[in-house]
């Protein structure tokens, strides 16, 4: 497969959904594919936040009672249909491998869910991750021999992750970081 088709398989474009390869590219995952479901169809996307749908119907007496597919109206199969898009969509976004560790799940917003505490974790696992990215922007310098296209790549990548964690750093800080890690003239 040509690098372009490998990058489109796992970035997605209008019409190839993003997949989810390595379990560190999650956070950018996750947004790309809230994006493009989004695209596609919000109803969708409304769906995987809402969680399993209760199609139910109301006795004389005030009962409310699982209504039988028999008696489904069309807004009622629609509902459904979405839901069932909804589950399709997230489960072709992951690869085989990792889909595998998530097939007992038939609620889009438990799989989401899940997806997102496995690879997000927990609160304790959210700071760790936020303290090390702070540790890595506060120790960030200029590597001897190494490009500045390449440092400011990685800078770049750094910075990315650390919003994406939900590290706060203001633009003076960021500026102040990278211009005291540019090479000193003359090395």
């Amino acid at each position: 497969m040509s690098a372009h088709l490998e990058i489109d398989a796992i970035m997605g474009t209008t019409t190839r959904i993003p997949r989810l390869l390595p379990a560190k590219e999650f956070p950018e995952w996750k947004y790309r594919i809230e994006k493009y479901i989004k695209m596609k169809d919000f109803k969708i996307w409304r769906s995987i936040l809402g969680g399993p749908i209760r199609i139910t119907t109301t006795l004389e007496d005030g009962t409310i009672i699982k209504k039988q597919v028999e008696n489904y109206t069309d807004d009622d199969f629609e509902r459904v249909d979405k839901q069932e898009k909804a589950l399709a969509t997230l489960t072709m976004a992951l690869s085989p491998e990792i889909d595998q560790g998530f097939h007992e799940y038939t609620s889009t917003k438990a799989l989401w869910e899940e997806l997102i505490e496995v690879y997000e974790g927990n609160e304790d696992m959210k700071q760790s991750r936020q303290d090390m990215l702070r540790q890595k922007f506060n120790v960030f310098n200029y590597v001897l021999g190494e490009s500045l296209e390449n440092q400011l790549q990685m800078f770049i990548t750094l910075t990315t992750e650390m919003t994406s964690a939900g590290v706060m750093v203001t633009k003076s800080e960021i500026n102040k970081k990278l211009l005291n890690s540019l090479p000193k003239s003359g090395i």
